[in-house]
């Protein structure tokens, strides 16, 4: 059977994953935080928004291509950071890398991945974003910025809904820490994981390596929820935003945004885009779903607008361009996808979404993202 046989679905390839990932790791990637009511909220919202559909359009091959910050992309979606990423599966950031480079899409390495910058330097080609989390010292965001730069990191994202660690239950009750250490509990859920074992017996436990190299060695391990990264970030306010924009020449999204009040300010500071995210529900458990945020926020600017919180499908991407994003990433996804099928897993998600997005757009009967407003309900 083929991979569209098997895994036709994003549904599929979570289910394949959970079995070849520990436990511990699968809290990890697939928790949230409290009650997790947010994860609830973000799927109502994208399953309410429904599409007018119309008829005798005749062959339709849909175009998924679009320009993003004067960039040309196939498809109109890429890869969000996340943290730890060859955690969840050995190898994982180099593969992504890779994948975002052959195939066309963006890339964000996020500040606590398992690989520097300059360790991609050689793989990502023209798709390397880099995500910061901002560090408090202004000779290490130098630094940081610098290392990016020279690495070919084109695109910087400021995280800025993270101002302080999130409790993330479901993921403590996991017994992750920081730097991950086997316990006997953990070691006997790797050993029911053979490849999974396997990839890390070759590559070594995973660190946060380049948040390591800033860090004092410390004794011993931390929660998941206190790691290194926490101990060297900041919560940046107005001012650190001004002093970024300053320091980098290139693009700056801004990542976390909710409130359409901040919309205007994020333009005059000289922002070039806005990420409209909830942190898929890993932060706060009271926030409002990502896409119940989106239409404010695009009528209140006319800044791109980026979106990611709760995608399961390529519907799910036409519901935010819908609503005004302008591009849409997604983390968890492609994290399933490597879990399911290792290195194969990125291609074929890309190809299941562009599938799943042009056979919709055939049943909505427009050929053209631009015109998807125009269908809603």
């Amino acid at each position: 059977m083929t991979h569209d046989q098997r895994f036709p679905a994003i549904a599929d390839l979570k289910a394949r994953a959970r079995r070849r990932i520990p436990h511990f790791v699968w809290e990890y990637l697939d928790s949230a935080t409290g009650a997790e009511t947010v994860t609830a909220r973000n799927r109502a919202a994208l399953d309410r928004v429904l599409f007018r559909t119309s008829i005798l359009h005749g062959e339709m091959v849909p175009d998924l291509s679009t320009t993003f910050l004067g960039k040309d992309y196939p498809v109109p979606f890429g890869i969000a950071p996340l943290g730890m990423s060859g955690l969840i599966w050995p190898g994982a950031e180099r593969i992504l890398a890779a994948h975002g480079a052959a195939a066309g899409v963006p890339y964000c390495l996020s500040t606590v991945a398992t690989q520097t910058p300059d360790d991609l330097a050689g793989v990502i080609g023209d798709q390397g974003w880099f995500q910061m989390y901002p560090p408090r010292d202004p000779a290490i965001r130098a630094d940081m910025l610098d290392r990016a730069r020279r690495a070919g990191f084109h695109t910087l994202i400021l995280t800025v809904d993270v101002p302080a660690a999130s409790r993330r239950e479901r993921q403590t009750r996991g017994g992750l820490v920081q730097p991950p250490r086997l316990t006997p509990r953990l070691a006997m859920q790797v050993a029911q994981c053979p490849a999974w074992a396997l990839g890390m017996r070759n590559s070594g436990m995973p660190r946060m390596r380049l948040m390591d190299g800033y860090a004092p060695r410390t004794q011993g391990t931390m929660p998941s929820t206190a790691h290194v990264g926490y101990l060297l970030r900041t919560s940046p306010d107005w001012a650190y935003l001004a002093e970024l924009r300053a320091a980098w020449d290139g693009p700056l999204i801004v990542k976390g945004v909710l409130n359409a009040g901040d919309a205007a300010r994020l333009g005059a500071e000289g922002v070039d885009a806005i990420w409209v995210s909830n942190h898929a529900g890993r932060q706060f458990d009271g926030a409002m779903a990502s896409l119940d945020a989106l239409p404010a926020i695009r009528a209140a600017t006319d800044l791109p607008l980026l979106f990611d919180s709760g995608i399961a499908g390529g519907l799910d991407i036409l519901r935010a361009l819908a609503l005004g994003a302008d591009f849409v990433m997604m983390g968890r996804a492609w994290h399933y996808a490597l879990g399911a099928l290792g290195a194969d897993g990125p291609a074929h998600l890309q190809h299941i979404l562009a599938q799943d997005m042009a056979a919709n757009m055939a049943q909505i009967g427009t050929a053209r993202l631009a015109d998807l407003p125009g269908h809603v309900l």
